[in-house]
């Protein structure tokens, strides 16, 4: 399914900066809560941001006050600005988006390495 279409991933040095986006289909139809998620070699798939349809953000302690989630609605798009990257951030990034069930984005990678 190519209903999520990610990109903005790369790789980038500590200190460095990524702007993730997630372009959702509107065959999805009604969107509610969207996020971000990510998964690092060897470990479990965590939730980054989220951002309600009233705009309302929540974050994992990690990346607060160094990554802002925001979303643009008349383009169905879901953004993750990446500042202050550190090596610990290097993961696959996953877009999710809930409506009449979850659906994923394909990942991209968000490598962090001097």
């Amino acid at each position: 399914q190519g209903e999520l279409e990610e990109s903005g991933g790369g790789l980038v040095q500590p200190g460095g900066s990524l702007r993730l986006s997630c372009a959702a289909s509107r065959s999805i139809g009604s969107v509610n809560t969207m996020g971000w998620y990510r998964q690092a070699p060897g470990k479990q798939r965590e939730l980054v941001a989220a951002i309600s349809t009233g705009g309302i953000t929540s974050y994992v302690d990690s990346v607060k006050g160094r990554f802002t989630i925001s979303r643009d609605n008349a383009k169905n798009t879901v953004y993750l600005q990446m500042n202050g990257l550190k090596p610990e951030d290097t993961a696959v990034y996953y877009c999710n988006v809930r409506s009449w069930r979850n659906f994923w984005g394909q990942g991209t990678q968000v490598t962090v390495s001097s």
